[in-house]
């Protein structure tokens, strides 16, 4: 088929799946489309190389393209004003996620001994923008409505349109691999960033399926349903044609969470997805690194050496200039420590072109050293348990977070995710904030005062008291 044949068939598919998912219903504002901008980017490539501007001459990774900051900077000062305007629950939801603040906190003070402070200052201020934009869709009136809309938005654009690079612009849609191996790159720039995307958006997508099966009384149910299950079936296409691993691993994962929590064991006793978590994730962790790499990993398609990975590692965690604090805000793979990392990867790899360690954990450690790790620790245990409790409020929602932190934990073991302007971070925050926009919506500003003993059951006064926990656990502060 002709490319501008297909490219006409893609926009008029694009177009009819965006008007097949109307629905006057939801309710979302405008400033929704902010957080859809910047996953389009994020997902995809820059502005400036889908035009052709991308910037010539100079260390381009110490300087970047003016071009792309200055839209990130327009997004970002838009979304703050967003927020301004809805100061009251942004100050709410900042107070109750205080580690995330926190660990921000600490990346701006790392920058005062990172080797180059001016980039990774300009790098800092583009890394808030991933939780203003979080904040965006966490304020929105109604947060279920919104994420639809941002599962749909983002979906509909990006992965129709990375089938169309892949099978009829070579160009743009394939690239080759460190090792020389052709891969698909979609709307990407390598198989794994189009994995990633992948993961994230059609985990948002399987959840809305599920829910539009669930629920019959849904108008419209029938071309919603299409809508969702078409984009769905793009998504599985470009998983097969992505062959990312760890990417289609963790959807199966986190699918498989969601499908299970809403078997009525569950709903009925929400604190029996400890169990199902725990085992589903040790059962993976343990196969994968510990005792049955030759069976697990050689059935993903990859050596048991994790594709290179645990030699990166190997050669990585030595070269850390500082290990309490590390190199600094994205600083390690600019400073000098990464002469090391290439001398010992000298007699296989093509080192230059390694600029992440495949380990989010160890990624953290590069730069920020073990403080950054027990900060990401703690986002992720308290993230989890924000989760679990908004599970018993709102099982629905509640399933769609604890999938994407559980995903996020674990896809951080073989890929560096937990990093600005990443998809696996965006929806990893997206998911804790949005578990305390849960508990402020379900107990209101003052929240629901125990029951006294007198006059009382004590199954009432025990099941009140259960959720004045949960209010606490999942909003994060007690109300007075």
């Amino acid at each position: 088929m002709n490319p501008l044949l297909a490219s006409l068939i893609c926009a008029c598919g694009i177009a009819g799946l965006f008007y097949l998912d109307r629905d006057s219903s939801l309710r979302t504002s405008k400033a929704l489309w902010l957080p859809v901008f910047w996953m389009w980017i994020v997902g995809s490539r820059p502005v400036s190389a889908w035009l052709g501007v991308s910037p010539t001459g100079g260390d381009v990774q110490l300087d970047g393209s003016p071009f792309d900051a200055a839209i990130f900077g327009v997004l970002l000062v838009a979304a703050i004003v967003v927020l301004i305007q809805r100061s009251s629950r942004t100050r709410a939801l900042l107070a109750a996620n205080w580690p995330i603040l926190i660990y921000f906190f600490y990346c701006l003070v790392s920058v005062t001994w990172s080797y180059h402070p001016d980039v990774s200052f300009k790098r800092w201020i583009k890394a808030i923008g991933d939780p203003a934009m979080v904040l965006i869709v966490a304020t929105e009136p109604q947060l279920r409505d919104a994420l639809c809309r941002l599962f749909s938005r983002v979906g509909f654009l990006l992965l129709p349109t990375s089938v169309l690079l892949i099978k009829y612009y070579d160009n743009l849609g394939r690239g080759y691999a460190p090792g020389g191996e052709q891969m698909n790159t979609g709307v990407a720039t390598n198989k794994n960033m189009l994995g990633v995307m992948l993961l994230v958006v059609s985990l948002g997508v399987a959840w809305r399926f599920v829910a539009l099966l669930r629920d019959k009384s849904q108008p419209n149910r029938r071309r919603h349903l299409f809508a969702q299950g078409a984009l769905l079936a793009f998504g599985m296409a470009l998983f097969w044609m992505a062959d990312s691993a760890t990417s289609s691993a963790c959807f199966v994962l986190g699918t498989t969470l969601i499908l299970a929590t809403q078997l009525p064991v569950f709903r009925r006793r929400p604190g029996a997805v400890h169990g199902l978590i725990g085992l589903i994730v040790f059962a993976g962790v343990f196969a994968m690194l510990v005792g049955g790499q030759d069976t697990v990993v050689h059935a993903l398609g990859r050596q048991s050496n994790l594709s290179g990975r645990t030699d990166i590692w190997a050669a990585v965690i030595p070269a850390v200039p500082n290990r309490l604090v590390g190199a600094g805000f994205e600083s390690f793979w600019i400073g000098p420590d990464v002469q090391k990392v290439w001398q010992s990867l000298s007699g296989w790899w093509d080192p230059k072109g390694l600029i992440e360690a495949h380990n989010g954990y160890i990624e953290v450690y590069l730069n920020l050293g073990w403080v950054g790790v027990c900060l990401i620790s703690i986002i992720l245990i308290g993230g989890y348990r924000r989760a679990v409790a908004a599970f018993r409020l709102n099982p629905s929602i509640g399933s769609l977070m604890l999938a994407y932190i559980t995903v996020a934990t674990v896809y951080n073991i073989t890929e560096a995710g937990f990093r600005m302007l990443g998809t696996i971070w965006i929806f990893l925050l997206l998911a804790i904030v949005s578990a305390s926009s849960i508990g402020e919506s379900h107990f209101g500003n003052e929240g629901p005062k125990t029951v006294p003993s007198r006059g009382g059951t004590a199954s009432t006064t025990a099941a009140v008291n259960e959720l004045n926990t949960d209010r606490d656990i999942v909003y994060g502060a007690h109300r007075s």
